[in-house]
């Protein structure tokens, strides 16, 4: 026997694996999963350091890629590493990082899964510190934190926000879809409503400045028709 043939067999696994997750189960999850997508980025673009995506398979080990049983998220955030396109998010490439925070939108056909089988793989193989789900229609909202090893149910806030340490932000409910706040609680705006937002302050700023205009020249009036009416009476209001 050579010293070859003493060395044990390398398995390579293959790191350009395109996602390969089932269609959204509605327009309600992809618009769901569009907010927490374009409402992060917009939050976040001054970032480079973080990942975000939704329905994105997530490539974990060697036996999940030969049962071909994959498991991808509908959102996800991964902290500390570069903010890139990706075709599937591969856990052996990412220098073995898995989702900080996880979100699943509930639906008939996946609450159970959600609920149990996939809680029970973000808590002990991803060891993701916050999972959350929400249901689109009843509009159930849960989450919970990572607290040595056992995810823990997490308290919501007076307002029912439920709040991420790894976000720092709240996770709540606003005109039925699933939301972002502030510590202090303002609603992180969607780029649409962001523009509105900017658009209203511009024509505010115009308006105001237009009322001032007018008062001013109001005022000129008002001490032009005084200056007159000074005039008629024999006095030089230049003097006074």
């Amino acid at each position: 026997m050579t010293a070859l043939d003493m060395i044990p067999d390398v398995t390579y696994l293959p790191t350009d694996l395109w996602s390969d997750e089932p269609p959204l189960e509605s327009d309600l999850h992809l618009q769901q999963i569009i907010i927490l997508l374009s409402c992060l980025e917009l939050l976040w673009r001054e970032r480079s350091d973080y990942y975000a995506s939704g329905n994105l398979t997530i490539y974990y080990n060697e036996e999940q890629l030969k049962k071909r049983n994959f498991w991808g998220p509908d959102f996800f955030v991964v902290l500390d590493t570069e903010k890139r396109p990706r075709k599937s998010w591969v856990v052996w490439r990412e220098q073995g990082k898995y989702p900080d925070v996880i979100v699943e939108i509930l639906s008939d056909s996946t609450a159970n899964i959600d609920r149990n089988n996939k809680k029970i793989l973000y808590q002990n193989t991803f060891r993701t510190p916050n999972y959350f789900w929400f249901d689109p229609n009843s509009l159930e909202l849960q989450g919970f934190r990572l607290i040595e090893g056992q995810y823990q149910a997490i308290s919501p806030n007076e307002q029912g926000y439920l709040w991420s340490e790894q976000l720092g932000l709240y996770l709540g409910i606003f005109d039925r879809k699933l939301r972002y706040f502030t510590a202090d609680g303002q609603l992180v705006p969607t780029p649409q409503e962001a523009e509105l937002q900017q658009r209203q302050a511009k024509e505010q700023a115009l308006l105001e400045k237009e009322q001032a205009l007018l008062e001013k020249e109001r005022e000129r009036q008002a001490k032009e028709k005084l200056a007159q009416k000074l005039r008629e009476l024999g006095i030089d209001p230049d003097t006074i």
